[in-house]
């Protein structure tokens, strides 16, 4: 018999799921009488209906370990290729997203603009001829800066070019006020991933990969003394490290909301030329500078006063290079690889013409998205979403009010948040204009300078202007989503909107536990940790009552606990307070969606498929949408920067806080117990069942151990798992046409 796991809770179903979960019918899929038959008029591209049933494996216990019952079958048969940190449903619909889009640029006619940036981005001997003359031209700028007035010009002029600054700027809704586009400010300055890496011996490989990485680009520019070159801009770096915030404290909301005027913050964080610095970025005296890490980057304008200003040449230098090299010759495209590979694990360098592809998503986005969204984003595709977001705001809606422990004042405020939602799906409402960016088929370096220029500049024209919630901040062939925060509003790329995440063809169970769980986390993130102190408005503000923060926050505590005891790779477990908005939001984002799938039935059971009921099929497709693979270093990076938890660990952390999970696989005990045959078994006797495999009887001691107290009796049997499914399955339904003669 195999082994049943005890489904024990460790946890009750969270209050963070703040009765975040959703409801009402979605999209009717046509039926007929037979409930074990779905018809559709068109075909699930993975599977019959959505589900990748040879990813499972079979012999593992769901109570045990979800995540390698719904997926191992997978994960021991799938590689890492080379060129990647990691592998997964994300990582391989990426792929097949990049392969479509070369398809469009590939086949543009002559003259487009992605059509000529990809063609410079090929013409390897053409960037070879020029070799990094481009580049000299940049850094002869950086060499003449003759003061740190002028240095502090440049910084501020790098928003539209190579380089790099200590303190970056950008417009964004203003959190008092959200209705206009306020500067924000924050500090950089990092080579590395994040401040860790500068000091945790878990990172000292990663230091000394980034040392000779420093030294190398000196080497290449020509620098007299390349290592000593390297051994200040390190020095220099790590003082910036140690200034700066801790990663978890930059998404505490209430804590970077410091407004100041241009007179304040000069007041403020003396050491720098604000003036220009402002005048190099193009950007006039404000009344309100939202200033996020304050105390940070007081402190690095005291250490750019006291640093000579050789060393922050050299730092300048530094970034431009890194910056530029990838539009470069060979060797300075392989000095940077050598360094990023140290940092994820990868041996080999991605395919140029997907580095050609990323580039003109970056470059060109919206325009290659217009296409794209023409080619491979089906009509059907938006309504079925459409009614499908719908259903869950719905659904979210009831199980706020149905919650039994928030207050009507905090009930009401909350469902006004959700109803002033937008939702975005597919593609933004008006493509943006790119006609006055000129490209040119054999001039990569130039290209990126304007286009690095275009962006930057229509980035910024939003500055003290009203909020338009019509733009994106991605491109529609994105395959990912996102909560627009203070915008209040939720997009779903058409990238994203494709198997195994989203089939229209597709059984709705695979659906809502697929797609529908990424739409009730970015739904959930306007309640999470840090959304819940954003109102209906988009403003910072707390609209809890006190006694429903408290409770929020005594159940956050728990939560995180769950997931520090994480250990991902040796030494290395999950960050809570870095991770628990998103922790929070997979965790609601499961609740939600499955109330919404569950009322979409109007009452009646789901169809029984391949043995599997509709609950299993919804949390199947959930975990195999989460299925992954990364290298070690990948994941060491990760848990440093990244607020999500590792893949695994948002099936298998989230699981244990899910009632419905535990009903779906605990069917499989009641199975057993339902069908258990007794019977006393005499010595030497066999037992041959379905006459498959042989089973032998198991000494049993009697409770006082006494020589003549044991008999000889099937204790139990080993059968396998897949098997006794199938064949239970068989049993069962002959069982149900018995009962209806």
């Amino acid at each position: 018999m195999p082994r049943i796991h005890s489904l024990a809770s460790t946890a009750a179903v969270s209050a963070l799921a703040l009765g975040l979960a959703l409801s009402t019918p979605a999209f009717a899929e046509e039926t007929t009488d037979d409930e074990n038959t779905i018809v559709v008029t068109g075909s699930a591209k993975i599977g019959e209906y959505g589900l990748d049933l040879t990813a499972r494996d079979l012999t593992a216990d769901p109570g045990d370990d979800f995540e390698r019952y719904a997926s191992g079958a997978w994960i021991d048969r799938t590689e890492i290729p080379a060129d990647r940190p990691s592998v997964g449903s994300f990582y391989n619909l990426r792929e097949d997203v990049t392969e479509q889009v070369n398809g469009l640029i590939t086949e543009a006619p002559a003259g487009t603009q992605y059509g000529a940036l990809y063609a410079s981005f090929m013409n390897e001997k053409a960037i070879e001829k020029v070799g990094i003359a481009p580049l000299k031209r940049e850094l002869a700028a950086v060499d003449a800066l003759s003061d740190k007035s002028a240095f502090a010009r440049y910084m501020g002029a790098t928003y539209a070019k190579f380089g790099g600054t200590l303190f970056g700027a950008a417009p964004y809704a203003d959190p008092d006020d959200p209705t206009i586009n306020a500067l924000w400010m924050f500090s950089g300055g990092l080579g590395l991933p994040e401040k860790d890496y500068y000091f945790n011996p878990k990172f000292d490989e990663k230091r000394i990969a980034y040392y000779e990485y420093l030294v190398r680009t000196f080497r290449n520019i020509g620098e007299e003394d390349p290592r000593g070159a390297a051994s200040r801009v390190m020095t220099f770096e790590t003082y910036v490290a140690q200034l700066n915030w801790d990663v978890e404290q930059t998404r505490q909301i209430e804590k970077i909301n410091n407004p100041m005027s241009s007179d304040e913050l000069v007041a403020y964080a003396p050491g720098v030329d604000w003036a220009a610095f402002f005048d190099g970025h193009n950007i006039p005296p404000q009344d309100r500078i939202i200033v996020t890490d304050n105390t940070a980057i007081k402190a690095i304008a005291e250490l750019f006063a006291s640093t000579d200003l050789e060393t922050l040449i050299l730092w300048q230098k530094a970034r431009v290079t890194h910056q530029a090299s990838p539009y470069l010759n060979a060797r300075m495209v392989e000095s940077r690889f050598r360094y990023t590979s140290a940092l994820n694990g990868t041996s080999e360098q991605r395919a140029r013409w997907k580095r050609a592809v990323d580039t003109i998503d970056g470059s060109l986005g919206e325009l290659v998205g217009e296409a794209y969204v023409e080619e491979y984003f089906p009509k059907i595709a938006k309504t079925r979403m459409d009614e499908l977001v719908k259903n869950l705001k719905l659904a979210m809606g009831d199980r706020i009010r149905e919650n039994d422990w928030m207050t009507p004042e905090t009930k009401q405020a909350a469902l006004e948040k959700l109803a002033r939602m937008d939702v975005m799906v597919g593609y933004p409402e008006e493509f943006r204009d790119y006609s006055q960016l000129p490209m040119s088929p054999d001039d990569l370096f130039g290209n990126m300078v304007r286009a690095t220029r275009f962006n930057a500049d229509y980035q910024m024209s939003d500055l003290g202007k009203p909020v338009d919630r019509s733009k994106w901040a991605m491109n529609p062939q994105t395959v990912n989503a996102y909560n627009g925060g203070l915008e209040n509003k939720m997009v779903f790329p058409a990238g994203i909107l494709q198997p195994p995440f989203f089939d229209a063809w597709a059984d709705p169970a695979v659906n809502y536990g697929a797609i529908g769980v990424v739409i009730g986390h970015e739904i959930s993130h306007g309640f999470d940790d840090q959304g819940r102190k954003i109102d209906a408005d988009g403003a910072i503000k707390d609209w809890w009552t006190a006694q429903d923060a408290e409770r929020f926050n005594a159940e956050a505590k728990k939560f995180g606990e769950q997931y520090a005891a994480f250990e991902v790779v040796p030494g290395s477990f999950i960050n809570p307070d870095l991770t628990m908005g998103e922790n929070i939001a997979d965790l609601a984002g499961v609740l939600v969606a499955y109330d919404a799938y569950k009322k979409s039935l109007n009452g009646e059971e789901a169809p029984v498929i391949d043995g599997l009921t509709g609950d299993q099929r919804f949390f199947l497709a959930w975990a195999q949408v989460w299925r992954s693979q990364q290298r070690e270093a990948a994941a060491r990076q990760r848990l440093t920067t990244d607020p999500h938890s590792p893949e695994e660990f948002r099936v298998n952390g989230i699981v244990r806080n899910v009632a419905a999970w535990y009903e779906a696989y605990h069917e499989y005990r009641t199975r057993l117990e339902d069908n258990i045959v007794e019977f006393k078994m005499e010595p030497g006797e066999l037992v041959l069942f379905d006459n498959w495999r042989v089973y032998h009887g198991r000494r049993a001691f009697s409770e006082d151990g006494a020589a003549d107290g044991f008999s000889r009796v099937m204790e139990g049997c080993y059968v396998e798992k897949n098997h006794f499914d199938s064949a239970l399955h068989f049993a069962l339904l002959e069982e149900e046409e018995e009962g209806e003669e």
